[in-house]
């Protein structure tokens, strides 16, 4: 799982929320979810890099046509994360991380 956090469902909300132990300042994390976004953007899917105060940063990536498609990714022990902490792939992968997004995405319209 996520090194340096704990994941805990609160009765109210369906997501995982993710809490920080340390002081860490994110930055590697935030340029990985950078280089994600890059390979996200020619794909046509946005993603909005989001720094929540004392939690974990984390990319926010929607299909463009159909607003329910849409995953929160995590930066973190030079891996991408889905938000239920399963591994993606390595942070050295953006390519093919964005390339699981995009098929995880899409709809039966999308090209």
């Amino acid at each position: 799982l996520f090194p340096y956090t704990t994941l805990f469902r609160s009765p109210a909300r369906t997501q995982p929320e993710t809490t920080t132990h340390d002081n860490h300042n994110h930055l590697d994390e935030q340029a990985n979810l950078g280089n994600l976004a890059a390979e996200l953007a020619p794909r046509g899917y946005p993603a909005d890099l989001m720094t929540p105060a004392g939690r974990l940063p984390y990319l926010e990536v929607r299909n463009p046509h159909a607003s329910v498609l849409t995953e929160r990714v995590y930066a973190q022990d030079d891996s991408y994360w889905w938000s239920w902490a399963e591994r993606i792939t390595g942070c050295d992968q953006p390519t093919t991380a964005a390339a699981i997004l995009a098929r995880v995405l899409r709809t039966n319209d999308d090209h």
